[in-house]
């Protein structure tokens, strides 16, 4: 029975991926026949797409708090590939993600469609992601990023990276604080975390095999980035993080880059 539902959820999936690869490839069409770029439509259709593939996975989604009205830089702890569709279902957005996704097949392609913004870790280009991030958020488009810059255990937050908050600086864009939390009976969730030396396949199976587990978002209030030095900003949005996670616990002193 276990075997029959492992492979009912892995036929939806394929689907589902399969829609988004048209959907993809039609817009991508559009774009060339108008030659023009059509990030706004992206968006919305990312979004739409996003709910379908979120009502794919083995989980159970509880959303608190309420979506920003205005465009805002999304900050949120990470903890598996799984975050992006649960959070990127929420509101038209637009992610910043590490290079290495966009060599996924089909889901790195399908991640370059929908506007996703890459980078390299350790390549110095701080102040091209910084421009970057400036013009898309002057624009009036939400953006997301994980200023970790790795995915944790889900049981952690670690340092969140001030330099990627400098475009939201710029940009006089507020922070949208937002914690994403995988439990499974009552617990911190195993499964869930995509970490190490993991890779998608074996996660895959190990994640659609298991019960539906429950994720708990939780969109904090927002925080103003005016006139806020960006790594002590990076501060406030972790800690914000950390208390919605796991209460006023004592933690260490840590500079963010």
């Amino acid at each position: 029975m276990n075997t029959l539902r492992l492979y009912l959820r892995l036929a939806r999936l394929a689907a589902v991926l399969l829609l988004g690869a048209a959907l993809a490839g039609n817009v991508a069409l559009i774009e060339r026949l108008r030659r023009h770029d059509l990030m706004a439509l992206r968006q919305r259709l990312t979004c739409w797409y996003l709910r379908r593939l979120s009502a794919a996975l083995p989980f159970e989604v509880q959303v608190q708090g309420e979506l920003p009205t205005e465009p805002m830089l999304w900050v949120s702890n990470h903890v598996s590939w799984t975050d992006i569709p649960l959070l990127g279902q929420l509101l038209p957005l637009s992610f910043l993600s590490k290079a290495e996704v966009r060599t996924w097949p089909l889901a790195g392609w399908l991640a370059h469609k929908a506007g996703t913004l890459f980078i390299r870790r350790g390549s110095g280009d701080s102040t091209l992601l910084a421009r970057q991030l400036h013009r898309h958020l002057s624009a009036g488009r939400q953006l997301l990023i994980f200023p970790e810059g790795t995915t944790t255990d889900g049981q952690q937050v670690r340092t969140f990276h001030g330099r990627l908050l400098t475009g939201a600086i710029e940009a006089g864009v507020a922070l949208q604080p937002v914690a994403i939390r995988y439990l499974r009976n009552g617990e911190s969730d195993l499964l869930a975390p995509f970490i190490g030396d993991d890779d998608l396949p074996s996660h895959l199976l190990r994640l659609f095999a298991g019960e539906r587990a429950l994720v708990q978002i939780q969109l904090l209030a927002p925080i103003a980035s005016t006139g806020i030095e960006r790594n002590a900003l990076a501060r406030q949005a972790q800690r914000a993080v950390q208390i919605a996670l796991f209460g006023e616990v004592e933690t260490r002193s840590q500079e963010a880059a």
